[in-house]
């Protein structure tokens, strides 16, 4: 977790599901001391050598906010995928979480 941003803001329950060899699904639950207004954001790697890309196709909840993230062409690699998911308010900073993941084949 981060160290800058309000304490219980990070989001949590962080999760990543492969299907079909190369799409997958993250999801995550909001910070439950996150404001209101909280707006998460999703970046990932695939593997070191990988630009750091945002997720193109969020998953949304009826309020309009970002609850996950559907990819396609994933590849599994030997390495850990890192991901990291930030937050924006206009209260307060949100904490960021990171994560490096082993990626499987389910």
């Amino acid at each position: 977790p981060g160290f800058a941003g309000m304490t219980g803001s990070a989001i949590g329950n962080f999760s990543c599901v492969i299907y079909s060899i190369s799409l997958m699904n993250c999801t995550w639950q909001a910070g439950r001391d996150a404001p209101r207004d909280t707006q998460y954001f999703l970046y990932w790697k695939n593997s070191r050598y990988d630009d750091v890309m945002e997720c193109q196709r969020y998953i949304k909840e009826e309020n309009g906010r970002n609850l996950g993230c559907r990819f396609q062409n994933v590849r599994i690699e030997f390495e850990k995928a890192y991901f990291l998911v930030n937050g924006s308010s206009k209260d307060s900073l949100i904490q960021l979480y990171d994560e490096y993941i082993q990626l499987y084949k389910i």
